[in-house]
């Protein structure tokens, strides 16, 4: 009778997954948090730390961690990075300026021992803002197609309107069927 209840059980997706997300402050990433919570915007603050959330999606439970993305706090992402599956860096598409600093984050974030299995999702955030950046031009200035070590995508989207965000979770999914 156990392993028929636990058969049961593990149909309904009782596995869960850790996704971290980083990236620049006021890059979007707790309003992506929170729209895959709630499917709706929620007026956010600068992150001082981090924020946690269990999402559950398609009968996956992902256990998603939005950390602070100021400068002061980018040196302690690391100290999360234990057990993460998933890496998901969101960039503001609007940011010109500090594209830079990402590509240097992410990169960092490749390098990491901890996250040598770990995929890596890139949200090209803010897609809906006139003149900004195209998915291609991100592309190519984070010099993505050096990254050999991880299976990556880029997806383009708008946190405030939740376009594109589903699509980045279902390439999540296909991926933790693939291992």
């Amino acid at each position: 009778m156990g392993m028929l209840l636990a058969k049961l059980w593990s149909l309904f997706g009782n596995e869960e997954h850790k996704i971290v997300i980083v990236g620049l402050d006021n890059a979007g990433k707790t309003t992506i948090l929170y729209q895959f919570l709630m499917n709706d915007v929620v007026q956010t603050s600068p992150t001082i730390g981090s924020n946690v959330e269990e999402i559950v999606w398609k009968n996956i439970h992902f256990i998603m961690w939005d950390l602070g993305g100021q400068e002061s706090l980018r040196v302690a992402w690391n100290t999360y990075y234990i057990h993460t599956e998933f890496i998901i860096l969101v960039v503001d598409s609007t940011d010109r300026e500090r594209l830079s600093i990402s590509r240097e984050e992410l990169h960092k974030v490749v390098n990491q021992d901890e996250l040598k299995n770990a995929a890596i999702l890139l949200f090209a955030n803010k897609q809906d803002v006139k003149g900004c950046m195209s998915v291609a031009e991100i592309s190519r200035q984070l010099n993505l197609t050096s990254i050999k070590t991880h299976r990556w995508q880029i997806q383009p989207c708008c946190a405030l309107t939740g376009e594109g965000l589903y699509q980045g979770l279902e390439w999540i999914s296909n991926n933790i069927k693939r291992k």
